[in-house]
C-alpha cells in the first residue's frame, strides 16, 4: 500500500499542475457545448481530481465571508505548500514533506459547506449527540487499542472513509465510465467501484446494508442526480446513522470540470439537512492500482508484535487477544 502510494502520488504530483478551482456552482459557459455520449447522455468519462484545502466547515474568523479575495487564495495556497513541508526532526524517522502529498489547492470559498449559509454543520440531535460520542470512544480505543476490534477498517483494507467522500491528503482522484444504464465511479482510495444503475430499478431491501450503501441514478437534464440509502451502521459519516439520505449531483460545467453537490439528511443525527459541494477538475490519468486489500499485512503484523510484547512482559494480555 505504501509503495503503491509513492510511486501514484509522485507521478500525479509531477504530472498535474493544479490551477484555482472555482466554485462547484459555476454555471456552464456560453460560448461551450455539453460533449454527449454516442447514446446521448452528457459525457462525463475520464479521470477527475476533487483535491482541495478548502476545509469542510467555515472557519469562525470569516463566519460572515462566503469567498476569499485573490490575494487571500494565494496566501492560503502559499501557507498550504509551506505547512505541507515538514523536515524530519533529530532522531526522528520523519514524515512525508510537499513533495508527497497531493492536497490540491483552495477552491476559493471559506467552506466547502453551501447550506446552512453560515457555512457549518447543524446542530445534532440527542441521539447523534450519543453516537458521536461513542464513535470519539473508539477513536480513543484505537490510539491505545485494548483487542484487534479497536482497529480501523482501513487497516484491513475495507474501507477508507465512508460517502459522501470528501478530500484528504493524497488518492483524491475518480475515474467515471459510463453505458447507457449505469453510471461506474472508481474511487483512487482503496479502489473502491460504485456502480450505480440508472434503469429506475428500485432501492434494495431495507434489511440489506452495504458499506458504501445502495446508489440509484437518473439524468435531470445536463445533471446526474445519485440516491443513496441502505448504508452500514458500521459505518459513520461524522456520526450519522445507517438511515443517511445521500443525494449527489453531477453537472459537467466545463471542458475539464465537473461540478458535484451534496447533500446530506438524517433525522436522527442532524437538526436539519446540509448541502455542500467541490468542483471536479479533469486531470492526466491513469489511476494507478491501490494495492491495499483485506489481507493485508498490517492486522498479523501488530498482533505478531504485541504477543512478542506480552512475552517479553513489555505488553498486556489483552492487547495481544
Amino acid at each position: 500500500m505504501i509503495c503503491r502510494f509513492f510511486v501514484a502520488v509522485c507521478v500525479v504530483s509531477v504530472l498535474v499542475l493544479y490551477g484555482q478551482m472555482p466554485s462547484a456552482a459555476q454555471t456552464e459557459s456560453k460560448d461551450w457545448t455539453v460533449p454527449r455520449m454516442p447514446w446521448g447522455d452528457p459525457d462525463m468519462e475520464g479521470v477527475w481530481s476533487f483535491a482541495t484545502i478548502t476545509p469542510l466547515e467555515r472557519p469562525t474568523n470569516l463566519a460572515a465571508r462566503v469567498e476569499l479575495t485573490d490575494d487571500e487564495v494565494a496566501e492560503v495556497n502559499r501557507d498550504a505548500r509551506v505547512r505541507n513541508d515538514r523536515r524530519p526532526q533529530a532522531g526522528s524517522t520523519g514524515t512525508y514533506n510537499a513533495f508527497w502529498w497531493d492536497r490540491g489547492e483552495s477552491t476559493g470559498r471559506t467552506s466547502l459547506i453551501m447550506d446552512p449559509p453560515d457555512g457549518r454543520i447543524p446542530s445534532l440531535t440527542e441521539e447523534g449527540k450519543a453516537r458521536v460520542a461513542s464513535r470519539d470512544d473508539r477513536r480513543m480505543r484505537r490510539a491505545e487499542p485494548r483487542s484487534w476490534e479497536d482497529r480501523p477498517l482501513a487497516e484491513r483494507c475495507i474501507q477508507y472513509r465512508p460517502l459522501p467522500r470528501l478530500p484528504t491528503g493524497y488518492n483524491n482522484h475518480y475515474q467515471i465510465f459510463q453505458t447507457t444504464d449505469s453510471v461506474v465511479l472508481l474511487t483512487e482510495m482503496i479502489h473502491n467501484v460504485r456502480v450505480i444503475p440508472l434503469d429506475e430499478r428500485s432501492h434494495i431491501d431495507s434489511r440489506i446494508r452495504l458499506w458504501n450503501g445502495d446508489s440509484r441514478g437518473r439524468w435531470e437534464g445536463n445533471t446526474l442526480v445519485v440516491e443513496t440509502t441502505n448504508f452500514s451502521n458500521k459505518t459513520s459519516f461524522r456520526g450519522a446513522g445507517a438511515d443517511l439520505h445521500l443525494t449527489e449531483r453531477f453537472t459537467r460545467t466545463a471542458p475539464d470540470q465537473i461540478a458535484w453537490e451534496f447533500t446530506v439528511e438524517d433525522s436522527t443525527t442532524w437538526t436539519r439537512p446540509w448541502s455542500g459541494g467541490i468542483p471536479f477538475k479533469q486531470v492526466t490519468g491513469p489511476l494507478y492500482e491501490y494495492a491495499c486489500h483485506e489481507g493485508n499485512y498490517a492486522m498479523p503484523t501488530m498482533l505478531r508484535g504485541s504477543r512478542i510484547d506480552t512475552s517479553a512482559g513489555t505488553g498486556t494480555s489483552s492487547r495481544s487477544r
